[in-house]
């Protein structure tokens, strides 16, 4: 027995090695870390429980036989984060690139599987050059059978992606599938095609970085909600937005105690916004005074910053922000702030994470380059995914809410729970210069030379009866206008109140949300 435990533990070493002692320097000289001290990082210490740590692959084309390593690339498993389970796998690039064969799929499969039925969250840290050529169409079904899990286990639990190396061809797909993409700045990249094909097809001349690195894929692309100075500091940020999601979509996001009153009044909040209506100044502010201890988790901050959104804690509950942000395009939507949106919304309410919106918006951004853009569909998705959502949806209006984006952000008739107004809101289907401009243009035409000064006073009369909040709310689109420093504290009542709302839509097998 001694000499079979012996030859066990002989090659579970042979398995930790990975690619060799050779290949671990190189990873090491590259300012990355290996496929398992990635997950020493993420899960809590000594949680760790490996499968498949002997499995290789069955080519034996191209004299792969002579290339079998214990485990083939990837190490798969469960273990858990603050105590709560989580399944894992990382891709081992010190064993032929990390990349993707029928067996290394095989085994990220498993755990797939094991996620769904258990309900517990999926993380994925991925370093890979894309599917192993040598194998064909193995390869091919392999990344297949995985994307198919990952829209299985969308809805279900939450599933989340690290890029720590290159995720190239058909391994962009798996990370684009899942809820939320954290990447290494100047050591990551994601792209369909590398800078060679690229170069042969389009004749552009591009390099890695600027083809599908973090500062493209979080600033430009979208494709990516976060990006990290460092391995360590994205495995972090992994850790972070684990801690605000619940196992799966049956259950509630998790608490956290806060020794941050509930009842905490903010008298700057009083004072904060500019007297000129057309000032900008950072919503921001407003979301960090307001949620527990002042921690808000950004997500996409680079992308689309007109809108803002995160995760936050008020009264100790895990809430999603979003907000109107007029440091930005005065807060407009636009369509890459539409589609920003929406998705998250969504994500929120698949997985019982009440909304809280913050609104300022002055209209939807005009021009051609929107309209041409789509800005009519992708609009639509977001007040789809208001529409649709059935989760706790509190709304405070800040200043403006003018025309159709007053309608999308979160109001009444989208079925907003409760709906609070500043005092400084301004909710009307336009701007007073707007629409004085066409409400009295014949008179302007009629009197040119008291044109200016007879715009003036029209413009004084249409803030005066519609650019302030009292006409909402003797509608009841607005169920209180509330005061600035205690914004806090309505809201944790509010949501409180909601705790235990009911809600469902009509039976049916899904909607045709505008893609």
């Amino acid at each position: 027995m001694e000499e079979k435990i012996n030859h066990l533990l002989l090659m579970r070493q042979q398995a930790m090695q990975g690619g060799g002692t050779e290949r671990i320097k190189k990873q090491h000289n590259q300012g990355r870390r290996t496929a398992r001290e990635r997950l020493a990082l993420l899960l809590d210490e000594g949680s760790f429980e490996e499968f498949d740590m002997f499995k290789t692959h069955r080519c034996h084309h191209f004299d792969m036989q002579k290339s079998q390593v214990p485990g083939d690339g990837v190490v798969t498993g469960y273990g858990t984060i603050d105590g709560r389970l989580v399944y894992v796998f990382s891709q081992d690039f010190t064993v032929l690139g990390g990349s993707l064969s029928e067996t290394f799929a095989e085994k990220i499969c498993k755990v797939m599987d094991l996620a769904v039925q258990n309900g517990a969250p999926l993380i994925g840290l991925n370093d890979s050059g894309g599917a192993r050529i040598q194998e064909g169409i193995e390869s091919l079904a392999g990344y297949a059978d995985i994307f198919l899990r990952n829209v299985r286990a969308s809805g279900v639990i939450p599933q989340l992606s690290g890029i720590f190396g290159p995720c190239a061809g058909g391994a962009v797909y798996s990370p684009a599938l899942t809820d939320f993409t954290v990447m290494v700045r100047n050591n990551s990249y994601m792209f369909l095609t590398g800078p060679k094909v690229v170069k042969a097809v389009t004749h552009e001349d591009v390099n890695e970085e600027t083809l599908g690195g973090a500062a493209v894929h979080t600033a430009k692309s979208g494709v990516a909600h976060l990006a990290a100075e460092s391995e360590e500091e994205a495995i972090a940020s992994l850790r972070e937005l684990f801690s605000y999601l619940p196992q799966n979509n049956l259950e509630s996001p998790p608490r956290l105690e806060t020794d941050d009153p509930p009842d905490r009044e903010i008298p700057y909040l009083n004072g904060m916004l500019p007297e000129n209506p057309n000032q900008p100044y950072d919503m921001k502010e407003i979301v960090l005074n307001v949620v527990d201890d002042g921690r808000f988790l950004e997500i996409q901050p680079e992308f689309a910053p007109n809108l803002i959104i995160g995760f936050a804690r008020l009264g100790a509950m895990p809430v999603g922000i979003v907000a109107n942000q007029p440091q930005y395009l005065a807060g407009v939507l636009d369509n890459h702030a539409s589609v920003k949106g929406a998705r998250f919304v969504r994500f929120c309410d698949a997985f019982n994470i009440p909304l809280v919106t913050f609104v300022d918006v002055p209209g939807f951004l005009p021009g051609t380059v929107q309209e041409y853009g789509g800005i009519i569909r992708n609009g639509a998705k977001l007040l789809y995914a208001y529409a649709e959502a059935t989760v706790p949806k509190v709304t405070v209006t800040i200043r403006k809410a003018y025309g159709g984006a007053y309608c999308v952000m979160s109001s009444k008739h989208l079925k907003g729970d409760i709906n609070y107004a500043w005092p400084s809101a301004e909710i009307a289907v336009m701007g007073p210069k707007g629409a004085s401009e066409i409400l009295y243009a014949k008179e302007l035409k009629k009197h040119p030379a008291e044109a200016e000064r007879l715009l003036a006073e029209k413009e004084r009369e249409y803030a005066e009866t519609f650019a302030n909040p009292y006409v909402a709310a003797q509608r009841g689109y607005i169920d209180d206008i509330i005061l600035p420093y205690r914004t806090r504290l309505r809201l944790i009542k509010a949501l409180g109140m909601l705790e235990n709302k009911q809600d469902s839509l009509p039976a049916k097998k899904h909607g045709n949300i505008p893609l």
